[in-house]
């Protein structure tokens, strides 16, 4: 019998070498012992929008394989925004976003980073920015983490409380200006910021399903 082809699933490169699928050998435990990988885990996250009040908040859960670019798209999606504008992570001194490098400033393309490379078991949180000029800030907390759990399918938010500052609306001061504003609808300025936010904006609402469903068409 010939050799088994370098890419068969039971080749391996030299005796006592790993397999690299379906199973890996311990040197550990002898030649041939079969290791299960570990299992896959879920991260629990708090993700709080810094500033506002009353408070605005969201609960997700994702798989640890998640790349941080499909954070980026969830968090768009948990808080209602376009993603029109640049964004950034921030892990101590460590940055991933939208490429940048500059001499005062480096962001690392956070489409070749997962969540299990960032060591969140060992953070207590991390930031998001989001449109450097209204200079949104939103809080990751790292709640705890779980077996993935079958049948759920990830990204899953599990709670919050209101609905996100609108895309555009002038940052932190205005957006609280404008929830002012619309609960005088009697007034010049109360009509146009309701005019502009559209029949369906509501301040008070989270709308839970309305986000899963849009978590659900981004994928892992």
């Amino acid at each position: 019998m010939g050799e088994l082809p370098a890419r068969h699933p039971h080749a391996c490169r030299a005796e006592g070498a790993a397999f690299s699928w379906p199973f890996m050998i311990s040197l550990h435990e002898g030649k041939g012992a079969r290791v299960k990988k570990p299992a896959e885990r879920v991260f629990t996250f708090r993700l709080t929008v810094v500033g506002c009040h009353p408070k605005i908040w969201r609960r997700l859960q994702v798989r640890e394989s998640m790349w941080l670019s499909r954070l980026h798209d969830s968090i768009q999606v948990l808080f209602d925004w376009f993603d029109y504008q640049t964004h950034a992570f921030n892990l101590d001194d460590l940055r991933f976003g939208n490429p940048l490098k500059r001499d005062d400033l480096t962001i690392e393309d956070d489409r070749d980073v997962t969540l299990a490379d960032l060591d969140l078991e060992h953070r207590e949180r991390f930031s998001y920015g989001y449109h450097f000029g209204e200079g949104w800030q939103v809080e990751v907390k790292v709640e705890k983490t779980d077996p993935v759990e079958k049948g759920v399918h990830y990204p899953l938010c599990t709670g919050g409380e209101r609905a996100g500052p609108p895309e555009d609306c002038g940052g932190l001061e205005a957006f609280h200006d404008m929830l002012a504003c619309i609960k005088e609808p009697h007034t010049d300025l109360g009509r146009e910021w309701i005019e502009w936010l559209g029949p369906d904006y509501q301040a008070e609402l989270c709308d839970l399903e309305k986000i899963n469903r849009g978590l659900r068409k981004l994928g892992k």
